[in-house]
């Protein structure tokens, strides 16, 4: 039997001979297509205003897509993402406004809403071994419906400017603090998922479930923090969310999961598990963005754009199902 330390050095070894370019040549070259494509069909894209719209609107997905990206390689998924923005938005909101909490308490009290959703997902998948798919979806469902019974089927409209400066405020007076935000996130996952032996066993346990239980590996354990840690940052997403847009509203991020889904998939994460960079979650999400914004600025209509959206992750799917095919042929 493979020893404890041997197997962490071997999926160390693995995952550190990926090489990020090599890993996303696609994804890199559609990256810059779409940069120039958008460039010359709208003027109003390269402007400094516009780019840092973009950059303040990827921030949500952003952060959605660094926990499903730690849940994916897990070899799971997480279907409650935009549910618990809404509920964590209407619960920060509606403390602060209606039950004159302090905004620090608010603020902490959502963040722990989103860390206990997560946690039961994860309880429940690892030590039930429940799919994570079927545990999110009724989890997602539970959700969506405690943000509407919370505020009745209304929005909540934040009164302090304090709160509101945590989405729309800048530092320097130039770079939003939604991109400042996201910078931190992708830095502390990039360490978490290549510099620890937490990140080297998420690794282990997408990538061979049986191998790591029996190369001592706690499986409970890491799979409910994997999605404690998706719960937390999607909780923060659904309070910067909240104060960019001056208000609480229990039916926003609806759909949002399936961007997060998308971005991952497009940035090279297996959907098999086991496989993936940060990096490519990040250009994912960019490209995601880019689509967006591009669309908005040619006058597109909206329900095209969700046509859009579906039909890039079913690509993205199939080239991820056709990568994993050729590789076990090989």
């Amino acid at each position: 039997m493979m020893r404890k330390g041997d197997f962490g050095e071997k999926i160390g070894q693995s995952r550190d001979r990926n090489c990020f370019i090599s890993n996303n040549v696609g994804i890199i070259v559609v990256f810059l297509a779409l940069f120039l494509a958008i460039s010359v069909l709208s003027p109003a894209f390269l402007t400094q205003a516009n780019i840092m719209t973009v950059l303040r609107q990827i921030a949500t997905n952003m952060f959605l897509s660094i926990g499903m990206t730690f849940v994916i390689i897990l070899g799971g998924i997480d279907l409650s993402g935009g549910a618990i923005i809404a509920m964590v938005g209407v619960v920060t909101v509606g403390l602060s406004v209606n039950g004159a909490v302090p905004i620090p308490a608010a603020i902490l009290i959502g963040m722990c809403v989103g860390v206990l959703v997560g946690f039961i997902n994860g309880y429940i998948i690892s030590r039930l071994r429940v799919p994570a798919f079927i545990v999110t979806l009724a989890m997602m469902n539970v959700c969506r419906g405690g943000a509407y019974i919370y505020t009745g089927g209304k929005s909540i409209r934040v009164l302090d400017d304090r709160f509101v400066k945590i989405g729309t405020g800048y530092l320097f007076g130039y770079i939003p603090l939604p991109v400042i935000y996201t910078i931190v996130a992708v830095a502390v996952a990039v360490i978490l998922l290549n510099r620890t032996k937490f990140g080297t066993y998420v690794y282990a346990i997408g990538g061979n479930r049986e191998a790591a239980k029996l190369s001592g590996v706690p499986i409970k354990k890491v799979e409910t923090m994997v999605f404690m840690i998706s719960g937390f940052l999607t909780a923060f997403a659904g309070i910067v969310l909240a104060a960019r847009m001056y208000s609480a509203q229990p039916s926003v991020g609806d759909g949002y999961e399936m961007d997060a889904v998308a971005a991952c998939v497009l940035g090279g994460i297996s959907m098999s598990g086991g496989k993936g960079q940060i990096g490519g979650t990040v250009l994912g999400v960019l490209v995601i963005g880019i689509i967006s914004n591009g669309l908005n600025l040619l006058g597109v209509n909206s329900y095209w754009q969700l046509v859009v959206k579906g039909i890039i992750v079913l690509l993205a799917i199939y080239i991820d199902s056709l990568k994993n095919h050729r590789e076990q042929k090989e």
